[in-house]
């Protein structure tokens, strides 16, 4: 009895291996998609998939001249008929686990997006690690359309430039189908998307006329943050406001920022090489209250004040002091926009009170966007150290003038 249970659980284990290939795709079946896009025409949605041609990306000798990157587009009523649809036109199954970025047409966020996040949630060939966008005065079709200079595949573009300006600049953000989702299903938190432009020749951006020239005619360029009350789009927040966002939520990890010279004429330009947010919940009085510390680590990048002496202890004190203003600055103006125009809490204010004191939360939840949050008292305090000069210090330029 012992030898004959031996040789089943024998046989199984040989076996098991075998069945994980009983759904296998060859690559030359598929066809690998790495960008996406959505747009509402009238009642149906329109689906736009960039599709990595293989031949021509590996390719040495430019291959048959193609471009490295194919779009199939359709509409249907609903978004999982439009990608089955989308097989009327494909050689190839179209296959999503590679997905970079999923663009969301402005006209659509604003009627409301979660239709479309249902399907990229419950399918399973979609992985949750792409980025997801806005677009702004453009569609998601045309935005796909764009040829980019460097990256061959446009949508490679777009997931570089967008991690790209989120290290280094800070005015973006990038955003997976799991956040996104979370934050529209929390109460005390909206959701945020980074935004999407399309700039100069859309016409010839379509066209390989635009990575011929050292200048583009057109360019993909993201710009400010969407801002969303559930799942609709409401309004946008400029760069500076955008930057602030960042700075509240603890997310700027490099940026760059000036301040003017004391007595005009010039700008002193410090790089953020690191920062630290502290936001706490409060209860004042019976009534909700935010504190936020800010800590900020930078050095002096640029100078063109020619009477700054960076010797003088004074002076450096003095522009950390105007850094701290301007950074306060930035997130005020992103707290004033939303408690006045949106009055929506993207900042997780309603989330902060939540973690600090449950009990009152719980009294006012259902209230909090419309009658708590507008009137909101923020404190804000931002302690700005400048930790290098770069490798001189005073200005060349200092030496022209005496």
């Amino acid at each position: 009895m012992i030898r004959r249970a031996s040789a089943i659980v024998l046989i199984l284990a040989m076996i098991m291996p075998l069945a994980g290939c009983w759904s296998r795709k060859e690559l030359n079946q598929l066809a690998i998609a790495v960008g996406a896009g959505i747009d509402k025409k009238g009642d149906h949605y329109r689906l736009s998939i960039q599709v990595v041609d293989p031949g021509e990306v590996a390719s040495k000798n430019g291959g048959a001249n193609r471009a490295a990157a194919t779009l199939f587009t359709a509409e249907a009523e609903t978004v999982f008929e439009a990608a089955r649809k989308m097989s009327r036109v494909a050689p190839r199954k179209i296959y999503f686990s590679h997905l970079r970025m999923f663009v969301i047409d402005e006209i659509l966020a604003k009627e409301g997006i979660g239709p479309v996040l249902d399907f990229l949630s419950r399918d399973h060939e979609f992985r949750t690690d792409f980025y997801i966008v806005v677009t702004r005065d453009s569609t998601a079709e045309d935005v796909l359309k764009i040829m980019t200079p460097l990256e061959d595949i446009p949508a490679n573009k777009l997931y570089f430039s967008l991690e790209s300006s989120e290290k280094n600049w800070s005015p973006s953000l990038t955003v997976t189908l799991d956040e996104l989702i979370q934050d529209m299903t929390l109460k005390g938190k909206q959701p945020v998307l980074t935004g999407l432009k399309i700039t100069g020749d859309k016409k010839v951006g379509k066209t390989k006329r635009n990575i011929e020239n050292i200048e583009t005619y057109s360019k993909l360029q993201y710009s400010g943050l969407a801002v969303f009350k559930a799942d609709k789009l409401i309004g946008w927040l400029n760069d500076t406001q955008s930057k602030g966002y960042n700075y509240i939520r603890g997310l700027v990890q490099s940026s760059v920022g000036h301040v003017p010279c004391e007595n005009g004429g010039g700008n002193v330009v410090t790089e953020i090489i690191r920062t630290k947010t502290d936001m706490k919940g409060l209860i004042q009085k019976g009534q909700p209250l935010i504190k936020i510390s800010v800590y900020i680590e930078g050095n002096v990048a640029e100078v063109s004040c020619s009477d700054l002496d960076l010797n003088k202890e004074s002076s450096i004190f003095e522009i950390e002091k105007r850094d701290e203003e301007s950074i306060k600055g930035f997130m005020l103006s992103a707290i004033k926009k939303t408690q006045e125009d949106f009055k929506v809490d993207t900042f997780g204010f309603g989330e902060a009170i939540r973690r600090t004191h449950p009990a009152f939360w719980k009294t006012i939840k259902e209230d909090w966007e419309e009658r708590y949050f507008p009137e909101l008292p923020v404190h804000i305090t931002v302690d700005f150290k400048i930790r290098r000069l770069g490798t001189v210090n005073n200005s060349f330029l200092k030496d022209m003038e005496e």
